[in-house]
């Protein structure tokens, strides 16, 4: 005879939720049932972005001499990062307010081969017609203090539900294998210490990011001899907006 299924709740949660008096057990539902609505449409235009991209990096795996795009993936804010955002933004705890004031709840990050290709696939991402641009901060261009450099794209895309089409915006970060191995690590580095990364560890980040931009460049220069397309980086840059 097969064991018996394990509950799903223990004794404990269930003598817990059997102490609720049932106006508060509604209320904590209703709840629930708001937040699945309103975080819905965020996962569904990461699927969006991510079919878009998955098209792109099937085309040219398929079609053109090499590929782009290395790897994608993708996340979306938890209800306690949504809560920690609002809290520093000072921003009104109503759904609204959180769709008006947050716009990184959904993302997509790409990472790329070269430099130039995240200009590349930036440009051919953007370029459909229901794509649309909201904001860009081009961190590579102008890298944080620290050294971080991403390149980075609020854009809207239109989700069709039940009730009709949803415009959600959605945060794309493009940057390049070195990039995004250096953001990894600085990534790690800062949850270790909890945001107060020591001054001699801060100076060998900002050092290693100095590093792996300059393999950047060597290495698109190499690609660009293989290619016969001549040495020299030109990036065709973003406007910000």
């Amino acid at each position: 005879m097969d064991p018996a299924p394990a509950p799903l709740l223990s004794t404990r949660a269930i003598e817990a939720l059997q102490s609720i008096d049932p106006a508060t057990l509604s209320e904590v539902q209703a709840f629930r049932d708001d937040f699945a609505r309103f975080i819905m449409p965020y996962k569904f235009g990461i699927d969006e972005i991510s079919t878009k991209v998955s098209i792109l990096r099937e085309e040219f795996a398929e079609l053109h001499e090499y590929n782009p795009i290395e790897h994608i993936s993708s996340r979306l804010k938890s209800a306690e990062s949504i809560e920690q955002k609002v809290i520093r933004k000072n921003c009104e705890p109503s759904f609204d307010a959180i769709r008006e004031a947050i716009t990184d709840i959904a993302g997509v990050r790409i990472v790329c081969s070269f430099v130039s290709d995240v200009y590349r696939v930036f440009e051919l991402l953007t370029a459909q017609e229901n794509v649309r641009v909201l904001r860009v901060k081009d961190y590579i261009a102008h890298p944080k203090p620290n050294g971080y450099k991403s390149l980075h794209v609020i854009v809207e895309v239109p989700v069709f539900l039940s009730a009709g089409p949803v415009a959600v915006p959605v945060e794309i970060q493009l940057r390049t294998v070195a990039m995004d191995f250096w953001a990894s690590l600085e990534h790690k580095i800062y949850y270790k210490y909890d945001g107060e990364i020591p001054e001699t560890l801060l100076r060998d980040l900002t050092a290693a990011a100095g590093t792996a931009g300059q393999l950047d460049i060597t290495m698109e220069d190499i690609h660009r001899q293989v290619r016969g397309d001549g040495g020299g980086l030109h990036y065709a840059l973003p406007v910000s907006v």
